[in-house]
């Protein structure tokens, strides 16, 4: 019987699109850091951080509680207030743009380039206005945006630039690091990311100001600073010089961050391996598309992502998602545009302001890519989606 017919799953087990990878060191690691007086705020958070800027080349790393939490506090560091504008890409997570709602700015999304999928310079240029604060561009899928053009148009208007590489820790952009490239950038531990600390995130910059801001900002805008207390009439003494949030990582998270980093190098090898592969088979599969990646960028990929050519099927992409999923391969779509989102709506956002992106979201599908996925599970997951695509070939 041939696998267009078959009725057998490919994979004999599901496997999910995302997943973590903990080993026995990860384990060691939190749990020698529950066995340390400092369950939070003690030297697991500083090692992180350090750790992190050696990475990514940053003179300064502040860790917090999620990558949303990282988004808002760098936010809040620029400055961010009611009737400011924001620009970002519609193709992201939500708190790309809720980041700056909480600051009571107002996002303003520019749309994407039709090959690379990441926000395009020249709409961010289009989108420019006299209230515009600063740029949100986000690193989707991993790859690093253009960002030597889009640091420029910030320059020329005296914005700033944010680099939410929530998708892109261990990526290079012409051979230096993400992390060090903008005037914050942001990431995320989530356990779908390249590493994880189950939870958490991190601001990196080269400014020392925005840094003293981001320090407080995640206790609470609470310092025992002498220089910035306005008493000090005991040893410990503590004031709130401004309105922070609870936005600080446990030790024991950190930790695990610690581990995970010292296996970044292994973690990016083993996904560019996968991407490489998958780019070279569905590049034979007429009725995909697959992303395009810009030379300047050495991708370690959070996200692979296949396009679905539908003048060339002859069904939407609700039967190819059912049907990938019967062949036990885990699915997302990542994602429908931010303001397609109900509160969004409510917001007085309508469709059609991105028309690339919103085109863009109606033919993707994010098919599994995780560093413990084996070479017969990516061959297997091919092997189906293209089962599933001769299936319904137009």
């Amino acid at each position: 019987m041939s696998e267009k017919t078959t009725n057998t799953p490919v994979l004999d087990v599901f496997i999910p699109y995302g997943k973590q990878y903990i080993d026995e060191d990860d384990i060691e690691a939190v749990s020698k850091a529950l066995r340390n007086p400092y369950l939070t705020t003690g030297p697991e958070v500083d090692a992180f951080e350090r750790a992190l800027c050696q990475e990514t080349h940053a003179k300064f790393a502040v860790v917090v509680s999620s990558g949303t939490a990282a988004l808002h506090a760098a936010c809040a560091a620029i400055g961010i207030k009611p009737g400011d504008e924001v620009i970002t890409t519609p193709i992201t997570f939500a708190a790309s743009a809720n980041c700056i709602l909480y600051c009571g700015g107002i996002p303003v999304f520019a749309d994407i380039d039709s090959e690379t999928w990441n926000i395009d310079p020249k709409e961010i240029r289009r989108k420019i206005t006299k209230k515009t604060r600063a740029v949100i561009a986000v690193d989707f899928t991993g790859q690093a945006v253009q960002i030597d053009e889009i640091r420029q148009i910030c320059k020329e208007n005296d914005i700033y630039f944010i680099e939410d590489a929530a998708h892109a820790l261990g990526t290079k952009y012409k051979g230096h690091p993400v992390g060090s490239l903008a005037d914050l950038t942001t990431f995320s531990f989530h356990p779908v990311k390249t590493i994880t600390c189950g939870e958490g995130g991190a601001i990196t910059t080269n400014d020392e100001e925005l840094y003293r801001k981001l320090k407080l900002f995640r206790s609470h805008d609470i310092t025992r600073d002498p220089s910035q207390l306005t008493q000090c009439p005991y040893n410990g003494y503590n004031e709130q010089i401004g309105l922070g949030f609870n936005y600080r990582m446990t030790d024991f998270q950190a930790a695990l961050g610690i581990s995970q980093l010292k296996k970044l190098s292994v973690f990016s090898s083993r996904r560019k391996e996968i991407v490489d592969y998958y780019n070279k088979e569905f590049s034979k599969i007429a009725q995909l598309t697959i992303q395009k990646e810009i030379d300047a960028s050495d991708t370690t990929r959070h996200l692979y992502i296949i396009r679905l050519r539908q003048d060339l099927l002859k069904v939407g992409r609700s039967e190819i998602f059912k049907a990938l999923n019967k062949e036990n391969i885990g699915l997302q779509v990542h994602y429908a545009p931010v303001y397609y989102h109900p509160y969004y709506q409510k917001l007085g956002y309508e469709k059609g302001i991105c028309p690339i992106a919103e085109s863009l979201y109606e033919e993707i599908i994010t098919i599994p890519l995780f560093y413990s996925l084996t070479n017969s599970d990516i061959e297997n997951i091919v092997r189906g989606i293209r089962k599933v695509i001769e299936q319904y070939s137009a």
